[in-house]
């Protein structure tokens, strides 16, 4: 497997983004095609509510998805922070954001306590910008 960066941390999964979303977005294309050559009735007008409702629950499902993953984080997180934070920033923790802590998981453990604080009192929050303040990537293989 190759070593995870900053530069290629970003997932792809194949069935989903390359084949189930064009192809849910070329039928909602297609539907309103159709329902515009056919003439507009009431039966493609319905096409287009199934084909759009197809897409939506499709994405909406992905989202809830990375929300879960948000939160499994946010608790593996918490627990790795009691172990590796010194005494002055365990009660901040209380303070972290979930993108903060989806950001920070890539710390490793020599540099997290450092750069948690610098969050903190920065107030940083864009996950881009904090992930690029690493210096020692902390791979994660398991995501979704």
């Amino acid at each position: 497997m190759t070593e995870q960066t900053f530069a290629n941390h970003g997932r792809f999964v194949p069935p989903y983004h390359f084949f189930v979303i064009p192809v849910l977005v070329i039928n909602f294309g297609w539907s309103i095609y159709r329902w515009k050559v056919a003439g507009f009735s009431v039966d493609g007008f319905i096409s287009i509510v199934v084909a759009l409702a197809v897409l939506l629950g499709f994405l909406t499902v992905r989202l809830m998805a990375l929300s879960v993953q948000d939160r499994v984080i946010r608790v593996e997180e918490r627990l790795r922070y009691e172990r590796l934070l010194p005494a002055d920033l365990k009660p901040r923790v209380a303070e972290i954001t979930v993108n903060q802590f989806v950001s920070l998981r890539f710390a490793s453990d020599a540099e997290l306590p450092a750069l948690a604080r610098k969050v903190l009192d920065e107030k940083l929050d864009n996950r881009k910008a904090i992930k690029q303040l690493i210096k020692n990537w902390r791979p994660d293989y398991l995501r979704a």
